[in-house]
Formats: structure tokens, sequence, C-alpha cells
């Protein structure tokens, strides 16, 4: 092979890179050292749910490519981070019996396609909406087949108060549904090794939900866990690759805390990353608002 060929799209070490970019492609970024270390993170928190990830990041390149989606899409892992996150959530609110594997697998496939239409027919960004609501489904039908009883109960000691440090990188590695400090630690090194300032994000989106759950007396437990941190989060990352601009990014975090208990309160269903795609949503809207408010009059309008 000269040096002026294409890589070898098959190769190994590609695909492996392909692979790698899902989980990355989670918290935007598309470095497979990243993607590494976020398989290495979850795993820290739950061999289980870390073995659900991996099967999302290999199922949707997989089907992707069958489906002969844009191939720059399935390189860059757009494909994979949904995928990645339907692998874990199934495998964290449902005990691993054999519907729980069926449902994980079908999960994964459809959550490809889902974010294939949305991609295509919505003219914003979709962030994880096609996750969000394929693991709803999957919850009902797991519900409607068996039943609560393959339900995961939280441990005690997940529940366990823990420091102030701990719940704000508790609250990062709740991206990936993985209550614990070093899987937090390795998420935000992760994100640093490919951009510094969205690592910097990742955190004070954190420590910001960890202070106004503080502030409004929200349950330790949830605190501590990192409930009101992981969509803060995202959020901030979301809404500074929209606009860099540190106020917007801190709106966004800010905006994202009430709505994380809106979705269980109010609608009785697990809030997932709905808030942080519901606060950048209402960031962005703010934004287009602003566009139109700001615009220059017609050429010969009133003044």
């Amino acid at each position: 092979m000269t040096s002026n060929e294409p890589p070898n799209a098959t190769s190994p070490a590609n695909l492996l890179r392909i692979v790698l970019r899902g989980p990355a492609q989670v918290m935007f970024q598309d470095s497979p050292i990243t993607g590494l270390l976020f398989l290495i993170g979850i795993a820290v928190a739950s061999p289980l749910t870390g073995l659900g990830a991996l099967i999302g990041a290999l199922i949707g390149p997989f089907v992707a490519a069958l489906a002969r989606f844009d191939r720059k899409d399935i390189e860059q892992g757009i494909h994979g981070f949904n995928p990645v996150l339907v692998g874990i959530a199934t495998l964290f609110y449902l005990e691993p019996v054999p519907l729980t594997w069926v449902l994980l697998v079908l999960g994964c496939i459809v959550s490809v396609f889902v974010t294939f239409l949305m991609r295509k027919y919505l003219k914003f960004p979709t962030y994880t909406s096609p996750f969000i609501v394929v693991t709803w489904v999957v919850i009902v039908v797991a519900n409607s087949v068996a039943g609560t009883a393959i339900d995961v109960k939280p441990s005690p000691a997940e529940l366990a108060p823990v420091g102030f440090v701990d719940e704000v990188f508790r609250g990062a590695a709740e991206v990936m549904f993985g209550a614990n400090i070093w899987t937090g630690i390795l998420f935000i090194v992760g994100i640093g090794l490919c951009n510094w300032r969205h690592a910097v994000l990742a955190f004070v989106g954190s420590l910001l939900g960890v202070l106004v759950g503080i502030y409004h007396h929200d349950p330790s437990t949830l605190i501590s866990v990192g409930i009101y941190g992981y969509n803060a989060s995202l959020a901030a990352i979301a809404v500074f690759l929209w606009r860099p601009s540190l106020p917007a990014a801190v709106l966004a975090a800010l905006v994202s805390v009430p709505l994380t208990e809106f979705f269980p309160g109010a609608l009785g269903i697990p809030a997932l990353t709905a808030p942080f795609v519901a606060a950048s949503w209402v960031v962005l809207a703010l934004g287009a608002l602003e566009t139109v408010f700001l615009s220059k009059p017609a050429a010969g309008a009133a003044t």
C-alpha cells in the first residue's frame, strides 16, 4: 500500500477504533483512548454493565454498516453511543435473565435505526434521545412480560453517604450508571485527553448539580450517587459545543437539575438522560429566539 492509499476500513485496528468511539461519543468525544477509559470506568463500577456497554459498542456500528448508513458517521462512533447506553441501562435496571438479554440486543439494534431516523428528519441535535425512548420501551416491555420481579434493587452500599468530592465525581460517573468515584475520575481523565475544556465542563457541571441538590435539600442518598450531577455534566458540554460560552453552559447545567426530579416524580419513569436533553433543547431554543430578537430590521423598516 502506498502512502496515498486510504487506510483499510476493515482492518482490525480501524474496527477497534470505531467500536471504542461509540462509548466516547456518549460524552461528545471521538477518541478511541477516551472510549477505552470509559469502558474501563464502567467495568470498575460494574463488570456486568461493562459487558452491556461492550455489546452495545459492537452492535451499533455493525448494524449501521449492514444498513449502509453514512460511513463517516459510523467511523466517528455516531451509531455506537446510543446502543452503548441501552446496553448499560438494560442491565442496570433489569436482572440478567434470558428476557433481559433478548431485550438488550433488540434495544441496541432498534436504537441504531431510531438514531438514523431522528438525525435525518429532526433539524436540531437529538443527543441521547434515541437511547431514552428505546430504554423506556424496553423497561415497559420487560415489566409487562415478567413483572417487576426482574427489576434490579439498589444495594444499601450504593446509597450510603459519601464525601462531597466523591459526590461530584460520582455525578460524572452516573452518565453511564456508575456511582463510583474511580469511574468518575476515569471519565474526567478520558475527556481531558481529548479536550481539556470539555473535562472542566463535565466536572463543573457535576459540581453545580451537587450544589443545587444540597441547596434544595434534595434526598442525600440521591445526591450521594450523583443523580443531580450527570445530566448537568452532559448539558454543559452539549451547549458549549453549540456555542462556546461559559454562561450558556452553566445555564444548561442548572436547568437540568430540577428536570432530573420531574421525570420520575411527575411522570413515574426513570429520568435517564432526558433532563440533559431537555435542558439543552431549552437553551438552544433560547439561543434561536435571541437570534430573532437581535436580528437587524429589514432595510426601510421603521425604527
